[in-house]
């Protein structure tokens, strides 16, 4: 699994109709999509999903979704966190995960825990997980950092985590948690914009967002720096690197979604209390999206 998991994974949108509810067939044609454009695994349920608008009845059916058009041929990863471990182990418990592969946990937010705090919540969701755990370190949504120490804690003394989704944005934490982690411990990046230099360092892939709209270029750089080919993946960062200033701009998903409505996958509708980019930003990305066809 650890292997299955090297590469470029797609953090998923929840594709929305005009009156907000879930278009389950758009989920089905973009998990399609994804497939075949090279795309490694997919991440459902994560950030992009627009998980916290999402009710835990929904949150079944799209998992469900997802899993149901895989069809096994790629790991599906689900995103089940929240700052009660508790919580997290009665979802854990209330999903069908016999086809998923693995599940990524956010640090417990809000709360504010000691790093101690967060070495035990993690103790606890693993010890009561029948799967893999992958952390989610993204401080500038939880309002708290999982330090190196207590990651490199983690990945020594609870072996059913198996690696982390690195989002901090701090170089220097997530190269010293590459140089000092064991050998099989993954460490994937959740910052498109930083991916390529963090690989050079030996970062292991990336939970992309921006890969909704780009899998194969945002999968081709992936693979060119897991192969050591800097040239390509290069190539690719600069080309992709405004369709990634554009997409976090006005905040995510709304970005990526406007990207994939001008490229006719879905449409660009997002649930309160996020907004729709604004209209010059809107104009701006069908530029973009024009110049790349």
């Amino acid at each position: 699994m650890k292997h299955r998991l090297k590469g470029m994974g797609v953090a998923l949108i929840t594709p929305l109709k005009k009156d907000f509810s879930i278009d389950f067939e758009a989920i089905e044609r973009l998990v399609e999509y994804q497939i075949q454009e090279g795309t490694d695994y997919i991440v459902a349920l994560g950030t992009t999903a627009e998980t916290p608008t999402l009710s835990f009845a929904e949150r079944k059916e799209i998992l469900k979704t997802v899993v149901q058009a895989v069809k096994g041929r790629i790991p599906v990863v689900a995103g089940i966190g929240c700052n009660n471990p508790l919580e997290v182990i009665e979802q854990i418990h209330l999903y069908d995960l016999k086809k998923v592969d693995a599940i990524l946990s956010v640090a417990p937010y809000y709360n504010r825990p000691q790093q101690e705090g967060i070495f035990q919540h993690y103790k606890a969701i693993a010890k009561a997980s029948p799967l893999p755990l992958i952390l989610y370190n993204v401080a500038s949504r939880t309002a708290v950092n999982i330090e190196a120490e207590t990651t490199l804690r983690i990945a020594k003394e609870i072996p059913k985590v198996i690696g982390i989704k690195e989002a901090s944005g701090n170089f220097f934490q997530i190269m010293h948690i590459m140089e000092h982690k064991p050998s099989d411990f993954l460490v994937i990046s959740g910052d498109d914009v930083i991916t390529l230099p963090l690989m050079a360092c030996g970062l292991d892939g990336l939970i992309s967002v921006v890969a909704n709209a780009y899998p194969k270029l945002i999968s081709q750089m992936v693979k060119s720096s897991l192969y050591g080919d800097y040239k390509t993946a290069r190539s690719l960062h600069y080309q992709l690197l405004t369709v990634m200033d554009l997409c976090f701009k006005q905040g995510s998903p709304s970005g990526v979604k406007t990207f994939m409505e001008c490229q006719g996958l879905v449409e660009h509708y997002v649930r309160l209390p996020l907004v729709d980019v604004s209209e010059s930003l809107k104009q701006e990305i069908k530029i973009v999206v024009n110049s790349m066809k």
